[in-house]
């Protein structure tokens, strides 16, 4: 089973569909002028922009709780495996998705925010409601909604709370207990039931408390870490320079070292850099559709700037630490014929991935550096399942209608979705990491044709935007009508 589920992750996440992201990537980038670039400042004054009335989230809430699935522990584990086996060169791929995913970012998040819907105070939107509602197929609609709820309502979350429940055990040496009944065996995560009363709290809250949870909790763990970062970085500046031009010459092949895990730095680290910054993905516009907001491009130009923090600033602060600690080391693969048929990049001793960042910081920090990545890992992983949480609801919101019915439904995902985190406390998670792999891919195939296929749109609330930043018009008003955009009921009618 284990085999079976393997090769269909390598089949959804092949080649072509690494080339097919930096592909849509670069022709967003083209289409909106580089506005990653150009606007670079308007995201940053957009991020702190106060929302116009009490519904919805802030553009910040919904750019904390876009970060929360986007940041993850991914962010350390996913760096340092793809330094262990593609070399320093794949911090350079993983910069580059991230440079032309944030013009995809861009537009998935300003046409969920176009096709939003209103929910009580709240706003949804998403992929699913603009494949409807933009494309007017109603079944690919459906289709992305129910591989969205198995894949993060069911799938992911005992990923990231079986990361948190390790790093705390190996930090705090923390344990499972075994309950004895009868002759049955109960374990007992004591980490598990802490992750599921405190999940528990802010689920029920709703998409305001989510939001408000993501904008106290997600400043406080990005920072803490970038700052610990920088510490390093500053006690090491010496060696910053040969560590940017090692990263820059293996990217190429032109370090000898290197060369012959091109390929594999090419492949892996477009490949961690997708599924980390999740540009493209269709996870980070459910978050941005429930932002108030006057024109969709305003929410977009935030989305894209998270796709920043995420891989240029967290994910670059983990490679820093690796490569100017030294926790890793190149080794010498050699054939039957006793000559050097390749070079990999090899883990000193026996540590795996996941030590490499906790290393370099415990490196420095002997005494308290195991228990602050323990610390981060908890936040990263707690945050990216809420995030999770907040996906699955947005798409059952979707399929059903009903509102008796949604909110039995919903009720049953929050049991269902908070048994699923604690198991991964108690369960080993390899074959539910393949299946979420699966389920994210998907999701991500799914919603870049869509986009793609929306492309016009996209860009005319771009160009929509432009037009009038260049008037001189600070804060941008939407008219889809004046714009020929249809179905984009709630702009159409009083707010």
């Amino acid at each position: 089973m284990e085999n079976i589920i393997s090769t269909i992750s390598s089949y959804v996440w092949s080649d072509f569909f690494i080339v097919f992201c930096l592909l849509t990537g670069l022709y967003f980038s083209f289409r909106t002028g580089f506005l990653q670039v150009t606007y670079l400042k308007d995201m940053v004054r957009l991020l702190f922009k106060k929302k116009n009335n009490e519904k919805g989230i802030s553009s910040f809430q919904a750019f904390s709780l876009a970060i929360s699935g986007r940041v993850g522990t991914g962010n350390i584990v996913g760096v340092a495996t793809s330094i262990l086996i593609g070399g320093p060169g794949a911090i350079f791929w993983m910069w580059l998705i991230a440079f032309l995913g944030a013009s995809s970012a861009f537009i998935e998040s300003a046409l969920a925010q176009v096709y939003k819907q209103k929910d009580g105070d709240d706003f949804r939107g998403g992929p699913a409601y603009y494949i409807e509602k933009g494309l007017g197929v109603k079944w690919y609609a459906v289709l992305f909604a129910l591989i969205t709820i198995v894949s993060t309502g069911f799938l992911l979350p005992g990923v990231q709370s079986n990361a948190i429940s390790a790093t705390l055990g190996n930090a705090f040496n923390l344990s499972n207990d075994i309950l004895i009944i009868g002759s049955n065996e109960i374990t007992i995560s004591w980490v598990g039931l802490s992750i599921v009363v405190l999940l528990g709290i802010i689920i029920i809250g709703g998409v305001k408390r989510l939001g408000q949870a993501s904008e106290f909790i997600v400043p406080f763990m990005a920072g803490a870490y970038i700052l610990i970062a920088l510490i390093i970085i500053g006690m090491n500046i010496t060696q910053v320079p040969a560590v940017f031009k090692l990263i820059f010459s293996a990217a190429f092949g032109m370090d000898a070292a290197f060369a012959g895990i091109l390929g594999t730095a090419i492949s892996l680290g477009v490949k961690r850099g997708i599924y980390s910054n999740e540009a493209g993905q269709g996870t980070a516009p459910h978050a941005a559709a429930a932002a108030n907001v006057s024109h969709p491009a305003q929410q977009g130009l935030v989305q894209a700037f998270s796709v920043y923090v995420d891989t240029l600033f967290v994910c670059t602060a983990t490679a820093l630490m690796i490569l100017i600690c030294g926790t890793y080391n190149v080794a010498e693969e050699i054939d039957v014929n006793g000559n050097v048929s390749k070079y990999i990049v090899d883990n000193v001793g026996d540590m795996k991935p996941g030590a490499f960042a906790q290393a370099a910081i415990a490196n420095l920090f002997p005494v308290v550096g195991n228990y602050f990545v323990a610390i981060i890992l908890f936040f990263f992983g707690f945050t990216t399942i809420m995030a999770y949480y907040y996906y699955a609801e947005t798409n059952l919101a979707y399929v059903f209608k009903s509102k008796k019915t949604k909110i039995v439904i919903i009720w049953l995902l929050r049991v269902i979705f908070l048994f699923a985190t604690y198991l991964g406390t108690i369960k080993t998670a390899t074959l539910a990491w393949d299946m979420g792999d699966i389920g994210v891919g998907l999701m991500a195939w799914v919603n870049l044709i869509a986009i793609l296929l929306l492309s016009k749109t996209g860009i005319t609330v771009w160009k929509d935007y432009v037009k009038q930043r260049k008037a001189g018009i600070l804060d941008p008003k939407f008219d889809p009508k004046s714009l020929g955009i249809k179905n984009a009921e709630f702009w159409e009618k009083d707010k």
